[in-house]
């Protein structure tokens, strides 16, 4: 039994997030380097939201699972960078309990989302390229806002199970915490209670969020692709091909770095590695997916196009 006076100390504890101490001599160019990521993601994800909601030609189903894509890196964003940020500015990488609780539940509830998100959108895209005659009827404006709403809700909900789980942990150890932000694992190792239950949990919640939306992406653009090679024009499928492989690729990338961080056991020999991936998922991929997904697009180009001539000349 844990006495009161131990879960005071657990609600008072501060946490160090060691982040990239081990590197001092480019500390400066970590933070100009990770500055840079953070204003590219949120100026390019803001820029696509705003241009989703305000061009009359972008309220498709496709551009309104781009626009809470893009909402949710933004969020996802501004939870990681900058806490990190500060961290390599001053040196300072203590944090509060509560502001590591928080912060945990926020990021994982928004990645949780983004894997449900990401196979939402590849169903979209399914539908559009392999179905086309029922896609209207499938994705209806009710439609859509059930898939993403559902997503949202999903992710939270998923993530709400985890940080419930590690409230009930005591913390009377070492408080030093070997990653650049507050993670389940992590903060599971520092506890004093047996881990195998909690990483359990956390293999368990992975394979239904990470691995097994994956596979139903896999599985929609090997359909697509299927479809595609159809296509009698050769310009018609290295477009399609050109557009769908970067998807894919982005995919890949995301969801490889995410189940590997996840569903393998955190060893000291990993741990670096890991720390490695986690710059891919968390910090990486929310600027590359607005480079990818929205901002290489035909559609999005001339509607920023039309947003600037708007703005410089006023409406006409």
């Amino acid at each position: 039994m844990v006495n009161p006076e131990q879960v005071n100390q657990t609600v008072l504890m501060e946490f160090i997030l060691r982040g990239f101490e081990n590197l001092p001599e480019l500390q400066t160019l970590l933070f100009l380097l990770f500055l840079a990521i953070y204003i590219a993601t949120v100026a390019g994800n803001v820029l696509i939201f705003g241009l989703v909601v305000a061009d009359q030609h972008l309220h498709t189903p496709m551009y309104f699972f781009l626009g809470n894509l893009s909402c949710l890196e933004t969020c996802c964003s501004s939870t990681i960078l900058p806490r990190l940020l500060a961290g390599l500015l001053t040196g300072d990488r203590t944090i509060s309990f509560s502001a590591c609780l928080t912060q945990y539940y926020f990021f994982g509830s928004m990645v949780a989302t983004e894997c449900l998100l990401l196979s939402v959108m590849s169903y979209d895209r399914y539908l559009a390229i392999c179905n086309p005659l029922h896609y209207a009827a499938h994705m209806s404006g009710r439609a859509c806002l059930q898939l993403a709403g559902g997503s949202w809700i999903g992710g939270f909900l998923c993530c709400s199970i985890t940080t419930l789980s590690i409230c009930q942990l005591t913390f009377c150890g070492p408080n030093v915490i070997d990653h650049f932000f507050c993670d389940f694992i992590p903060l599971v190792k520092l506890s004093c209670n047996d881990p195998h239950l909690m990483e359990t949990l956390a293999f368990t919640l992975s394979l239904f969020f990470s691995l097994v939306p994956f596979l139903f992406i896999l599985m929609s653009y090997i359909f697509i692709m299927t479809t595609i090679l159809r296509i009698p024009s050769t310009t018609g499928r290295q477009k399609a091909f050109s557009t769908c492989s970067s998807h894919l690729i982005v995919v890949t990338i995301y969801f490889t770095t995410l189940l590997i961080a996840y569903m393998f056991p955190t060893t000291d020999i990993l741990s670096n590695f890991k720390k490695v991936l986690s710059v891919f998922y968390a910090i990486v991929t929310p600027l590359v997916n607005a480079l990818i997904y929205s901002l290489r697009n035909k559609e999005v180009q001339e509607a920023l196009r039309k947003a600037c001539r708007i703005f410089i000349f006023g409406p006409y």
